[in-house]
């Protein structure tokens, strides 16, 4: 078989912690910790040489469930200390004025986390004008100011322009972004100091947005709502070959053949098969690494048209509840006297 050249197929993701599981760990910091089961991962990019990303720091926010209330509030109470420290570590203090910025289309719902967002944060840039404002409220205004494809006008443009009009001293973007992973799939908050490129998720990448366009701090904060095809096929892939090891591994333990076989989480098996076994049940494919088979697969399914974007069926309600966890995370990191549930 011909070599097949793939370093031209880049597969799409946001995420700066999906690109440390293909790529060396030269060049970076990282730190995990985890509280009430929820994974708060710190990546310090040091040389942007060796990861394919900006460098900067990259705070990554994993959690399994926010359907569930008592969840949902664990998540937006870790996201609002992990928010606040990243402010003070970015140096920002209590009476920095803050600019929030809803990236999206709140027409499109995989894309609408930003507007959807902006609807419930607290503003108040009008009162610090009346002089109306109690002791612990932040300068705080938002705006979203919609797409490209409806506007006409390039984001980027869009927001140097208010920036320069209202000079706030700091800006935070919220956006809707792309995984390359289907398990972090509305399970994940990324909060970065890098900027962002507005619709790269979905390789649409517009003007980027960030301290050096803007001249001034900027912090992105970004979940991950839509995955592609290639994601779904090759972790389908990684999926059989983990239940296959695990049915290898208990066919001759007769208090497993009790186990129904639609209630073992395959995800959380290791895959233990060796060579043989891959080649044995995906024959050629079965000898390739995990990046090399998601390379080949966007390569079959891209001059098809193929590679679509996909987001789950419940994301309407998936997208509501993590724009309250967005929003009111928010509010309780910038006004300090103001703790909502």
């Amino acid at each position: 078989m011909d070599n097949i050249d793939l370093s031209k197929y880049q597969l799409r993701t946001d995420l700066a912690i999906e690109t440390l599981d293909k790529e060396t760990n030269k060049g970076i910091k990282t730190n995990e910790e985890v509280i009430d089961n929820i994974k708060i991962s710190t990546i310090d990019v040091l040389e942007s040489d060796f990861i394919n990303k900006k460098i900067g720091r990259y705070l990554t926010i994993e959690f399994d469930d926010i359907t569930d209330s008592n969840n949902k509030d664990k998540v937006k109470n870790i996201f609002s200390d992990q928010l606040r420290n990243f402010i003070k570590y970015m140096n920002i203090n209590d009476k920095a004025s803050c600019l929030i910025v809803g990236l999206g289309n709140d027409l499109s719902t995989p894309d609408s986390l930003g507007p959807l967002s902006i609807d419930k944060i607290i503003v108040t840039k009008h009162l610090f004008s009346l002089g109306e404002v109690s002791s612990g409220f932040r300068n705080v205004s938002a705006i979203s100011p919609g797409v490209m494809g409806t506007t006409g006008i390039e984001t980027s443009d869009l927001i140097i322009g208010i920036v320069n009009s209202t000079k706030p001293d700091f800006v935070i973007i919220i956006d809707a972004l792309a995984s390359s992973s289907l398990s972090r799939i509305n399970k994940t908050i990324q909060i970065t100091n890098t900027g962002i490129h507005p619709g790269s998720g979905v390789g649409n990448s517009r003007g980027e947005i960030s301290k050096e366009t803007l001249n001034i701090p900027v912090i992105a904060i970004g979940i991950p709502t839509v995955v592609d095809a290639v994601t779904i096929v090759s972790d389908t892939i990684n999926f059989m070959e983990k239940q296959v090891s695990y049915h290898k591994k208990i066919i001759n333990k007769p208090k497993h053949k009790l186990v129904l076989p639609h209630t073992v989480n395959y995800k959380s098996e290791t895959n233990d098969l060796n060579e043989t076994d891959k080649t044995n049940l995906m024959g050629i494919i079965g000898t390739l690494e995990e990046s090399e088979v998601k390379q080949l697969i966007y390569e079959v399914l891209s001059p098809l048209g193929y590679n679509l974007m996909v987001t789950p069926k419940e994301i309407d309600f998936l997208i509501e509840k993590l724009s309250d966890i967005i929003a009111l995370g928010l509010n309780n990191a910038l006004h300090r006297q103001n703790n909502l549930s």
